[in-house]
């Protein structure tokens, strides 16, 4: 896959399918710019006895969840109204030819509609396994729960005092469940403290809460943290994204001297008073989602899924927000690696329509949360399909599937989902992506246009700030 440039640095992405998740976790590889994602302060005083010991005072981020609008008109029509014989000849055709490949018609599910009017349906309420299309169900549980501003939070402190340079304590992390902690926010973290006049530290490395770095939680990410901290026990890998930072940056040297703590239940509470020293806040939101949804990242998905509630909370939500039945959306995970999570093509289009009316009053839209052809890179790179169209896209074993909008001169904005079960998987894309282009041949291709993100890209001094 191609690296991803935002600005002059590489964004990696790397997408896993049809793997057990530890393996799958070890190879989503990302890089960032230096301190992208974070937000650091001075050195602040332990909260007062009154205040929980385990965050500072200033430190707790506030969900804004957001509310869907009344709908003026239902999100999805229920019956064809005046069918389209070219319509109708297309998916006609396009059905004909997964049956040549050897695919059950009873396995097919597609769904196609403007916002107010249902264009073709065959079996489009027929739940079947749906892939990373499960990521769009996770995206807008999350958006709904936390809001598109949402910043994951992560809080540094030391206890003990410092003494030539020395914590004559530990080094303690208070995870905030952000998925996109990666090698540059550890180099960023170890350049801060040295600037802060800390070299080493004669204690353990203490993890509380939930911390996630490079895909891994647990040991693995605490361990991932003590080698980021100190360029001697630099793996290839953060070598390798450290290279990609700007010119000059340090090499960090932050010697821990003692052992990984993993602290849980009433260990997390500190034997020691804790100086807050750092403070880290990931990308917001919508920027963690469309770094999710253009490279599939099933780790990530599964992280901010389990923070708002897990699978369980993202099936209720995204069936309460298409309306749709409760058997259309079935989900035991929230990436989709699973052949269990199912939907129906109607109700993967039922949650790009709620994630486009969630968005609208923040003014933003599924451009912001999915991947658009032709500008963004990402798992969509080797595809052919329409410039512009916004979509994502899901691949398992013998499944795939392809769900997003289209526009068109005839009909505007043509919303769609191809649901594709039991089949060759190669087969089935090339098969999608024919029927996409004679679909927007027969809608009519509209002139060139220019659709980008509402949101822009944050700097590296957007993010910073000192408290």
């Amino acid at each position: 896959m191609k690296p991803l440039v935002v600005g002059t640095l590489a964004l990696r992405l790397f997408r896993a399918v049809n793997l057990p998740l530890n393996i799958l976790l070890r190879r989503c590889a990302i890089a960032i710019p230096l301190g992208a994602t974070l937000l650091l302060s001075s050195c602040q005083q332990t909260p007062p006895a009154s205040q929980s010991p385990a965050s500072p005072a200033t430190s707790t981020p506030t969900p804004t969840p957001l509310t869907t609008p009344t709908p003026l008109q239902p999100l999805l029509p229920t019956a064809l109204t005046t069918p389209k014989p070219a319509i109708s000849s297309a998916l006609q055709t396009f059905l004909a030819d997964t049956a040549t490949s050897g695919a059950v018609d009873q396995t097919q599910g597609v769904w196609i509609q403007t916002r107010e009017t249902l264009l073709a349906n065959h079996q489009g309420t027929v739940p079947l396994s749906a892939a990373s299309l499960t990521k769009v169900a996770t995206s807008l549980a999350a958006l709904e729960t936390l809001g598109a501003n949402y910043r994951y939070q992560t809080n540094v402190g030391i206890t003990g005092t410092i003494q030539n340079g020395v914590v004559q304590g530990d080094l303690v992390i208070e995870g905030g469940q952000n998925p996109f902690f990666v090698w540059e926010d550890a180099i960023a973290l170890a350049n801060l403290l040295q600037q802060q006049g800390i070299r080493a530290v004669q204690g353990n490395l203490v993890i509380r809460g939930p911390f996630y770095m490079n895909f891994e939680s647990g040991q693995m990410a605490a361990e991932f943290l003590r080698q980021g901290l100190d360029a001697s026990l630099w793996p290839p890998e953060a070598l390798q994204q450290y290279q990609a930072l700007p010119p000059n940056t340090p090499k960090p040297q932050l010697t821990l001297r003692g052992s990984v703590v993993l602290a849980s239940g009433a260990s997390q509470s500190a034997s020691q008073p804790i100086q807050w020293v750092a403070q880290q806040q990931s990308f917001p939101l919508s920027d963690l989602l469309k770094k999710m949804n253009r490279f599939s990242n099933n780790a990530m998905a599964e992280m901010i899924a389990t923070s708002i509630g897990g699978a369980t909370v993202v099936q209720q939500k995204a069936i309460a927000a298409t309306g749709v039945t409760a058997t259309e959306i079935q989900l035991v995970n929230g990436s989709g690696l699973a052949v269990e999570n199912r939907m129906s093509a109607r109700a993967a289009c039922g949650l790009f329509l709620a994630i486009e009316r969630l968005l609208q009053p923040q003014g933003m839209g599924i451009a912001d949360i999915f991947n658009i052809v032709g500008n963004d890179e990402g798992i969509l790179d080797q595809r052919v399909l329409p410039q512009q169209a916004v979509v994502k896209s899901g691949t398992l074993n013998t499944v795939s599937a392809l769900a997003g909008t289209l526009t068109t001169q005839k009909e505007g904005t043509v919303w769609f989902a191809i649901l594709n079960n039991d089949g060759n998987v190669d087969t089935f894309r090339s098969l999608q992506e024919q029927f996409l282009a004679n679909l927007q041949g027969t809608l009519g291709k509209p002139p060139t246009i220019s659709r980008s993100s509402a949101t822009p890209t944050l700097s590296f001094h957007q993010l910073w700030k000192r408290l």
